[in-house]
């Protein structure tokens, strides 16, 4: 896959990161994942016809595989310093159209409100998790 120069970048700077402090990052990633998998099965809760849609909501950690036919995206790795929310799998194929609506069924937005909604809080977490690793492990051998 080809990667933009900012994307090579970054990769470059985050394979840099000591893996102790790698280590203390990851639970916060897992912990901020899982809130917003929770938050974003609550919002579907309104477009709920049989749960399969609720059920195919996914947290993969890092090193994890996504499930196949998930949105956004399909099937990759999730990097090591990545968690991937996704929804959908090979049974379930619509979380795109209860998302942004179809010409006869409106609209039930339930993924982007809840990263929306949770984005702060997240980047917050992971950036305290960052601070107090980087203080504790950096002079460290």
């Amino acid at each position: 896959m080809a990667y933009s120069a900012q994307v090579k970048r970054l990769m470059g700077r985050i394979e840099g990161i000591p893996d102790a402090i790698r280590a203390d990052i990851k639970p916060s990633i897992a912990k901020s994942a899982d809130e917003l998998a929770g938050m974003m099965g609550h919002l579907a809760l309104l477009s709920r016809d049989t749960g399969a849609l609720i059920d195919s909501i996914t947290v993969t950690l890092p090193g994890g595989t996504t499930p196949a036919y998930s949105q956004p995206g399909g099937e990759r790795v999730a990097h090591d310093l990545e968690a991937i929310v996704t929804v959908g799998n090979q049974d379930v194929r619509y979380p795109h159209l209860v998302e942004y609506g179809t010409a006869d069924a409106p609209a039930q937005p339930y993924f982007w409100p809840a990263v929306r909604t949770l984005q702060k809080r997240i980047n917050n977490r992971i950036n305290r998790a960052m601070r107090k690793a980087i203080k504790t492990h950096w002079n460290t051998p």
